[in-house]
């Protein structure tokens, strides 16, 4: 899509709010140009790389087989019914990120492979997933969503910046990109002109105008557009009531309990309502082509989260996964939730003859294979169909190929979302295979 495409898409609009709206049969309104067979083209590509940190169960990290008859290891089993949309790739790995051989040397570079400078300065490398956003945040309101439910670690480690941990997504070389904390900001950024702290809906502000929109589609459409609004409303109220619970979780602070009070729009204090409310909005994004760029860091590699919410508040996260405790898969797995949450949203959003699921890449992945540090070969999953691009129901194995390069992974989701290139890091070849 053009810029001047971008000009011509059809928005909601309220005093202070621009709302981009869904695919829809009956109407053109992400700004292409109709034909005689069809209202508008197919839905855009989109890519969602998340991330979670420390690795996972040494023994449970598996997968065989392939389509329906394949078979998963425990830390993958939420993705069960997924299976036939699913790459699981084994062996990819980053060669300078074994240098340093800690987290915050194997997860700077984790998305681009560049070498990382020490000493407390800040240099990694741009990101693929910013390569594609500056290619096609043109046609879009917001060009990369990076969201994040583990606030950035600004020490030193081992002669090494914990921004390295911290950040995955990077604009440049020496600027990872602003990561977004705050489901309410991030929701914002989405749908106000301005992102500003204030308490009016989003939703209210545009009703007069839907009301109107509603009229000129047909009955299908008024449905889509019906359900559309109220999970933009359900997103609202949530958000509102996050930040309304008392217990506090991540690191373990000398109070059980906040002496202040706290923002009125700040982190929600339950991390899997915070997770999941991530997911929504991420979901919102590609859903209403506001973005087709999205990370999330579900938590930073040498993570200090604990998770009461799942009986698991007795060690923080870095510290669990030193071992393959039925603790350590509990946590593994309530990651993978997120993931599958996403699939299941994401496929249920009919964009013609495809889902939403289908239109996109999510890509999975951590920076070590295990707790100990083991990055030689890199845990990845790949869902979605990339436009028809990408066959799941597949396991890939490059363990002892002479290719085996993330970056090269890399090349070919570059190519995948119309973003072709001859070298990135450190590879000049793509993987054929994806």
């Amino acid at each position: 899509m053009s810029a001047h495409e971008y000009s011509r898409r059809t928005f909601l609009r309220g005093v202070g709010v621009t709302m981009a709206l869904p695919w829809l049969e009956s109407s053109v309104v992400w700004g292409d140009v109709a034909t005689s067979a069809r209202a508008s083209s197919a839905a855009p590509v989109r890519l969602a790389v998340l991330f979670s940190g420390n690795g996972f169960h040494s023994q449970e990290w598996w997968a065989k087989g392939e389509g329906k008859a394949m078979e998963l290891g425990k830390v993958l089993a939420p993705l069960h019914d997924f299976r036939e949309r699913m790459l699981f790739i084994r062996g990819l790995y980053n060669a300078e990120a074994l240098k340093g051989n800690i987290h915050s040397s194997q997860t700077g570079n984790l998305l681009s492979g560049a070498p990382l400078a020490s000493g407390g300065e800040i240099r990694s490398g741009t990101s693929f997933d910013q390569l594609i956003a500056q290619t096609h945040g043109r046609s879009t309101k917001v060009p990369s969503l990076v969201l994040g439910c583990e606030k950035s670690n600004p020490s030193v480690h081992k002669n090494y910046s914990m921004l390295y941990s911290s950040h995955i997504s990077w604009s440049s070389p020496t600027t990872p990109t602003p990561l977004e904390l705050y489901p309410a900001l991030a929701f914002d950024r989405l749908f106000k002109d301005e992102v500003k702290r204030g308490d009016k809906s989003v939703l209210d502000a545009v009703l007069a105008d839907a009301a109107d929109f509603r009229r000129r589609v047909s009955k299908s459409d008024q449905r889509k557009l019906d359900e559309y609004l109220d999970s933009v409303r359900e997103v609202e109220q949530r958000i509102d009531r996050s930040g309304k619970k008392g217990e506090l979780q991540g690191w373990k602070p000398t109070l059980d309990k906040p002496n202040v009070p706290r923002p009125a729009d700040g982190v929600p204090q339950d991390i899997g309502e915070h997770m999941r409310l991530m997911c929504d909005i991420l979901v919102l994004g590609f859903q209403t082509d506001t973005t087709r760029t999205s990370t999330l860091k579900l938590n930073n590699d040498h993570s200090s989260l604990r998770f009461p919410n799942l009986g698991v508040d007795y060690m923080i996260h870095h510290l669990l996964s030193h071992s393959d405790t039925a603790d350590w898969l509990k946590v593994n797995q309530f990651f993978l939730k997120q993931v599958a949450y996403i699939a299941r949203k994401l496929d249920g959003i009919q964009e013609g003859e495809r889902t939403a699921l289908d239109n996109s890449t999510i890509l999975y992945c951590s920076s070590m294979l295990t707790g100990g540090h083991d990055a030689t070969q890199l845990p990845v999953v790949l869902l979605g169909g990339a436009g028809g691009r990408i066959k799941g129901g597949r396991v890939l194995d490059y363990r002892g190929k002479p290719n085996r390069k993330m970056c090269s992974l890399f090349l070919s989701l570059l190519g995948k979302a119309g973003v072709p290139m001859s070298q990135f890091g450190d590879s000049r070849e793509p993987l054929a295979e994806i």
